[in-house]
């Protein structure tokens, strides 16, 4: 913990990262009493730590030996950050070479929910800015980013999507029927549209990015004025479905199928 954080620091939960982080750096799981002698804290205060991370799904608790180990939320977690931290660092040339070659503006974006998160947008040297930011959501209904993931989701998976359709522009898909439809035209292009349905005037063209087994962890799209995508639209779907290749062939082999 540096210095100048101290101030603000939350002293149980710094003692319970403590905790954490010694019993995940082990290479076996752990009893209460090992804990307590490595960190030298009082053991009822290691007891109320351990359950509460195992509650958590952080930790796991064998009760028949009374030990402690690492829990599948905290798998979990370390496999998305595993492969979003891949995502993320190997997209970057690869949104920077669409920008360069297209002079558009060009995004990357993940599932959460029925929505989508931009976690990294390269803009054109141009006068014209979009809306999205980074860490800003759109509703998968109504962004090509949304429909190119869901167009590759397990069928089960997009028959739960929480889809309220709510309207974006007078465009935007209303009913789960054409929703279905856009998603079944995207995944036979393997490339979705969107024109005027986010924000108007503006097109955009989305393509998903597959992990090693198939399965869509994001999506990177390419939006430009309505007029200025009439003359980009094969181009730039084939760059785009080139760029996520290159991605996913970059991933380590995990799968988010199931993820949180």
């Amino acid at each position: 913990m540096s210095k100048a954080g101290d101030q603000y620091a939350v002293l149980p939960v710094a003692k319970a990262m403590q905790v954490f982080a010694y019993v995940a750096s082990q290479a076996h799981d752990v009893t209460l009493t090992e804990v307590v002698q490595a960190l030298d804290m009082p053991k009822t205060t290691v007891f109320r730590y351990l359950q509460t991370l195992s509650a958590a799904g952080l930790f796991s608790h064998n009760i028949e030996q009374d030990r402690y180990g690492v829990g599948e939320r905290f798998r979990e977690l370390a496999r998305l950050d595993a492969v979003y931290h891949s995502l993320r660092s190997t997209a970057q040339g690869e949104l920077d070479k669409l920008v360069g070659g297209f002079r558009e503006t060009v995004n990357l974006a993940v599932l959460s929910r029925s929505d989508i998160v931009y976690v990294d947008i390269r803009e054109a040297n141009r006068s014209q800015r979009f809306q999205a930011r980074i860490g800003h959501r759109n509703p998968i209904h109504s962004t090509s980013l949304g429909k190119a993931i869901a167009a590759f989701l397990p069928e089960e998976q997009v028959q739960g999507l929480p889809v309220n359709f709510e309207p974006r522009t007078y465009r935007t898909v209303a009913d789960a029927r054409t929703f279905r439809r856009h998603v079944d035209d995207a995944r036979r292009r393997g490339y979705a549209i969107e024109i005027g349905e986010n924000e108007d005037g503006i097109a955009c063209i989305g393509v998903p990015i597959l992990d090693g087994y198939g399965y869509p962890i994001a999506a990177v799209s390419l939006s430009a004025p309505d007029n200025r995508m009439k003359t980009l639209v094969d181009r730039a779907a084939e760059a785009l479905q080139e760029a996520s290749r290159r991605i996913t062939a970059a991933l380590p082999q995990i799968s988010l199928r199931g993820g949180v």
